[in-house]
Parts: C-alpha cells; sequence; structure tokens
C-alpha cells in the first residue's frame, strides 16, 4: 500500500472550452466615473505612510529574478515596476494607494539593532542584533527567499551565524522559509532555538491538512496567483505584493511560550512576549524588546483591515477577543518609540503608535459589536455585507481600510462566527443544489438567453453585482455555454477593477481569467514533505478517514492494530458504519490484521510511496493476519484534485 502527498500540479481540472483565449478588457466608462468618486473622498495626497515605508531605506536587492535550484523563477521584483503615477482606470485609487507602498521594497533599519527585508514576499523578515549574531523573526514564505535576502543583508550589515529564529504565528508565509535561514541540524543540537508560541505546531500543520485542498485552491484566488501582475491583472494582496513561489519548509520549535509576561533571553536580548492566541491566528504572540525600546506587533496589527472571515476559508476568528489582545498591548509597554510588525512599515513615536493601536483596537470592536447588534434586531447575515458604515475616526485613517479582508464579508463572518451559516429563515434551510437551481431559475426566466439579456442589460447600466448574480444562474446552468462564461467574465472583471480590496480583486480577476481560458495549473502548494512529517500520528489517521470513500466501504467492519516499534505507540483503527476512526493505545481484542513497523518505515509510504510489501520484504514492517483488511482501507482513499472548478459547477 502507498499513501501520496497531494500537489497542488498533479491533478488536472475538469477540462472546460475556453472561450477563444480572451484577455483582460479595459475599464467601462461607468467603472471609470466610479474610481474617480471613490478616490475624490479620500486624502490620496497623504505622505506619512510613503515616509514611513521609505524610512530607514538601507538597500535594494539587485535587478533580476531570483531562481531556485532548478532554475524555477521564485521572485521577479521587474514584474511590479507598472507601479508609478496615479492610479489606472482599472484599479480603485485607494488599493493603488496600498500597492504603492507594498512596492517599496529593500532592506530598511527599523532601528539600531533591527532592520527589515520587506517587499519581497507577502511578508516581512526581521533581523534583530543580537550580542553574537543574528535573530531572525519570520523567515518568509521560501527558503530561497530566505537564503537570498539573508544573504543580502549580510552583505550590508556583517555576515554573522543565525543564533534564533522566533515565529511569530502559525501562517505559513511567517515560517515556511525557514530552512533557508537555519540548518535543522543546528536547531536539533540546541545551537539554535526556535521560539514559538504555545500551540503553533497543531495549528500549522492541521491548517494546510485537514482542509488543505479545498484552502489551497481557494487560495488561488484569494492571492491571484494564476494571474499576471499588471493594471488589468494582480496589483497585490493588500497585505502584501505576492506569495513567493518555492520551497516551504518546517522546523519544528524548540521552546514555546504560553502565557504573557515570559520573558527569553535570546542571544543577550531581552524578549517580553504577549499572547495573542485566536486572534489573526490561533497561535500568535507579540513582544517587546527592552534594549531597543521595540514593540513587534506581529500580525496582529496591521496597515489594513484584517480578515475575521479569510476568504481561503480558514476558521472564522473572534473579533472581540482580538479587540482586546490589541487593547492589552496598549498597556503592554507603552514605553515603545517603534512598533514593527510582519507586514507592511512600522510605526515611530509613542503617541502615533497608541494611536494606531487605538484606532486599530476601536475596528475589530466595532465590526464585532455591529454584526451583533444588528443580528440581534434580526438583520440576516447576507444583508450585513451590505452595511457600510464605518465610524469617522477610522474611515480617515488609511490602516483600517478594506484592503484585505472588508468590512462586508468581516461582519458576515461576525455572524458566522457566532450564529453559524443559517439566517433563521425556514425556505432557506434545505436549498436545492447550486446547479439544479440554477437550472430552475433560468427556466423561470425563460432560458438561458433571456436570462443573459436580462444580465446583459443590468452590465450596461453598471449594475455589476445584480449582473453577477443574474449571470451566474446561466453559468451554472449551462458551465459550457461559451457566450454566458464571457458576459460572466466581462462583469466579474469590472467589479475587480472598482474593489479596494486586493484580494477582492484577485478573487474577481482569477474567476474571470478562469472562465476565459480555463483553469491551470499553479505552481504553489504547501502541503510539502516538511508538513506531513510535522503531522501528528493522530493527525495522519483523522486525515486518512477524511480522505475515505465512504459509500465504496460500506458494510465493511475491520479492526486493525498499529504498532510504532520505535517509539512504543500503538494505535486502534476501526472501520465501522463507513468511518475509520483511530485511538491511540488501544489494544483490539481481536484485530483482522496488525501493522508493525517504525515512523519511518511509515513516512517512506506516506512520503516516498513505498509499498507496504517492499517494506515487509526489507524487513521495515511486519504484517500479521489479513493484509486484505489493510486493503479495505488504504485502496479506497480518495485523490483530492487540486483544480477543482470553482466558478462553474
Amino acid at each position: 500500500m502507498s499513501i501520496k502527498p497531494i500537489a497542488l500540479a498533479a491533478a488536472l481540472a475538469v477540462a472546460l472550452p475556453a472561450v477563444a483565449q480572451e484577455g483582460p478588457k479595459a475599464a467601462t466608462p461607468l467603472t471609470v466615473q466610479a474610481n474617480k468618486q471613490f478616490g475624490a473622498n479620500l486624502e490620496l495626497a497623504n505622505q506619512q505612510d510613503f515616509e514611513d515605508a521609505s524610512r530607514g531605506l538601507v538597500a535594494r536587492l539587485p535587478d533580476g529574478a531570483i531562481k531556485d535550484a532548478k532554475g524555477n523563477t521564485v521572485w521577479d521584483a521587474s514584474q511590479f515596476a507598472f507601479f508609478k503615477g496615479d492610479a489606472p482606470d482599472t484599479v480603485n485609487p485607494s488599493l493603488w494607494r496600498q500597492e504603492k507602498l507594498n512596492a517599496i521594497a529593500g532592506l530598511f533599519k527599523v532601528t539600531d539593532g533591527i532592520w527589515q527585508i520587506r517587499g519581497y514576499d507577502l511578508a516581512n523578515m526581521t533581523l534583530v542584533e543580537g550580542k553574537t549574531g543574528w535573530i531572525i523573526i519570520d523567515p518568509l514564505l521560501t527558503a530561497e527567499m530566505a537564503k537570498a535576502t539573508l544573504d543580502f543583508a549580510m552583505e550590508k550589515l556583517g555576515k554573522k551565524p543565525v543564533v534564533a529564529v522566533i515565529f511569530t504565528h502559525s501562517h505559513v508565509d511567517h515560517f515556511g522559509g525557514v530552512r533557508g535561514v537555519v540548518d535543522e541540524a543546528d536547531v536539533r543540537s540546541g545551537k539554535v532555538p526556535v521560539i514559538a508560541p504555545e500551540g503553533f505546531m497543531d495549528h500549522a500543520v492541521a491548517e494546510n491538512v485537514m482542509a488543505g485542498n479545498a484552502m489551497a485552491r481557494r487560495s488561488h484566488y484569494q492571492f491571484g496567483a494564476p494571474l499576471p501582475f499588471g493594471e488589468r491583472g494582480a496589483v497585490g494582496s493588500g497585505l502584501g505584493k505576492a506569495l513567493s513561489i518555492g520551497s516551504m519548509g518546517l522546523i519544528a520549535p524548540t521552546d514555546y511560550v504560553k502565557k504573557t509576561g515570559e520573558e527569553r533571553m535570546v542571544d543577550g536580548r531581552k524578549f517580553v512576549f504577549e499572547m495573542a492566541n485566536g486572534s489573526e491566528a490561533p497561535a500568535e504572540f507579540a513582544f517587546y524588546i527592552p534594549d531597543f525600546k521595540a514593540l513587534c506587533m506581529s500580525e496582529v496589527v496591521t496597515a489594513n483591515m484584517h480578515n475575521i472571515y479569510t476568504l481561503r476559508g480558514a476558521k472564522a476568528r473572534d473579533a472581540l477577543a482580538w479587540s482586546k489582545y490589541i487593547n492589552e498591548m496598549i498597556d503592554f509597554h507603552p514605553e515603545a518609540q517603534v512598533a514593527f510588525r510582519s507586514h507592511h512599515w512600522p510605526v515611530w513615536g509613542q503617541e502615533r503608535i497608541k494611536k494606531h493601536l487605538e484606532n486599530q483596537r476601536d475596528l475589530y470592536r466595532y465590526i464585532n459589536d455591529t454584526a451583533l447588534n444588528l443580528a440581534n434586531k434580526g438583520v440576516k447575515m447576507d444583508d450585513l455585507g451590505n452595511v457600510s458604515y464605518l465610524p469617522k475616526g477610522l474611515r480617515n485613517d488609511f490602516s483600517t481600510h478594506d484592503y484585505y479582508g472588508t468590512l462586508s464579508h468581516n461582519l458576515r463572518g461576525v455572524y458566522n462566527f457566532y450564529l453559524g451559516f443559517y439566517d433563521g429563515n425556514p425556505a432557506t434551510l434545505n436549498p436545492l443544489p447550486v446547479a439544479e437551481s440554477a437550472k430552475r431559475y433560468v427556466a423561470a426566466f425563460g432560458g438561458v438567453d433571456a436570462t443573459m439579456a436580462k444580465a446583459r442589460a443590468a452590465f450596461d447600466a453598471g449594475d455589476y453585482r445584480w449582473a453577477a448574480e443574474l449571470n451566474n444562474n446561466a453559468v451554472m446552468a449551462e458551465p459550457t455555454n461559451e457566450k454566458a462564461r464571457a458576459l460572466q467574465a466581462n462583469i466579474l472583471e469590472q467589479l475587480g477593477y472598482q474593489a479596494e480590496s486586493g484580494v477582492w480583486r484577485n478573487e474577481y480577476l482569477v474567476a474571470a481569467q478562469e472562465l476565459r481560458n480555463g483553469v491551470k495549473p499553479v505552481r504553489l502548494s504547501t502541503q510539502g514533505p516538511d508538513m506531513v512529517r510535522g503531522m501528528t500520528l493522530d493527525m495522519i489517521f483523522d486525515f486518512l478517514a477524511v480522505r475515505l470513500d465512504h459509500q465504496k466501504v460500506d458494510g465493511i467492519n475491520a479492526g486493525i492494530q498499529v504498532n510504532f516499534t520505535d517509539s512504543n505507540e500503538t494505535y486502534a483503527l476501526e472501520l465501522s458504519n463507513a468511518v475509520l476512526n483511530n485511538t491511540k493505545g488501544r489494544k483490539l481484542a481481536s484485530p483482522n490484521v496488525t501493522l508493525s513497523l517504525t515512523r519511518p518505515a511509515f513516512f517512506k509510504m506516506l512520503l516516498a510511496g513505498v509499498p507496504l510489501p517492499k517494506l515487509v520484504e526489507a524487513g521495515e514492517a511486519k504484517v500479521e493476519g489479513d493484509p486484505k483488511m489493510l486493503g479495505a482501507i488504504f485502496a479506497n482513499l480518495d485523490n483530492f484534485n487540486p483544480l477543482f472548478n470553482i466558478v462553474t459547477p
């Protein structure tokens, strides 16, 4: 038997005919006017953020693409060269301002003893000067980018050993590049500590595995991975420029921080930690470095509205708890002279830091309280998406704008966090399948042509939201109808051009591209060998249960004892009622089959696809009992299509 890890480019999407390989269209006159009006209501000439984003520039990386060992491009800064002048007609002027700021890239001095690499991945990498070497905070998404930028920083600042690594939280863009800055042998030997918040490993792995296939596919939309950069394509995500495309790894932390107020001496520097688990990430902390009067806000505080609900589909976050963590941060170390973070640029000065924290605190409190206020008045979840009021003090602060999260989807996220998906109206309790419902709507409208005619009239009138909703029925009813898909692409594209949110723009434009040209493979995956190795045995067996084809195993009852001979652990796998339960430590009285092997042998099956008979032949595994019972499970595991359709059935 063999268990193969999911690779994003391994499978093909369900084939749909492309619409003549059409490219992006121009902004309509109505979109041009809408964007001009949007910009007229903002102080786009305010230069404070540009001064902060440029402050302390030491140097920029040399021009040219950064490549991996196989010659594949990991990062190409030249794709951002178009960020000049005022916003083009095809980009919301507020988003254009944010992405011009995100495009200010280089090695920056934050304050004495602290530097940051910004603009060469979605996130920042921070270097803190210890007594003998460099303390690395959040080593980017991929090893290639982490190594290239660290090497560059050392050229400018001095070559010293990496003496510690700190992961601020459990999202892959903050730990995936760790193998580019440190050797795992040095970590295991205790030479280089890796510090992280409590729960880091469980959440870092689980988020990328249990629903990892669905989340990875949806991430293509959120981050615009299939889009070329340009005025009619991707401009960024609001949170940062783009995801580097290289090798993502994971090295388990050696030191976990569990409580606010805990301190660590790291290469002669004191770090004082504030826990923020369950805010932006399920495992996260902020910290203060007294030697430099510097506060690291992690990703708890960014220069945009963040996500209570993230469009890629992570668990909804607790907006109220988030606001309280920031409120605590205000008093955590008020003497801080600079506050830096895992994305965007720092904030300098006690008063400015305090004001920034207050506005961010009030933003998440407002989102939480407004959603619940309206829900308690009977407002339904989808209607919360149309609330546009934001208090004046927040509306006038660019750092609370909808560049990443939006008020629209965050209010709905809070509703879902407390009340779930059901709006209380029984008419919505048991809806028809999407495609079936679409067919009936289309029939009620008089057919696909009649539906499209109404959608096209709405498009011509600039009523793009209604046009998209209406024509979506035509696409779902007849997904091979090229005219319906072409019209839907044109509609969604204009919504993307008008979006202030970078991720909303990406969502719309990726959808338009796939409607026109079909689904294309993307060289992006968070499910590599390190992620599999980082899974606990419970996680591995739980994921096997997720992959099980329940209909094929219905009626089969099996008891399998799995003994790990190197760790003296045993698991009972019990197949009944078409589900696979696993129990650590349980010993079955009469198992159908017993499998004994080491963890390394088990991972050979997981990572290298080595068949079980070969492991048995090599003496690395032993099978006692009926091996067919193993086949009843491992021969009936689904392989998920990593490029499943989204904008068509």
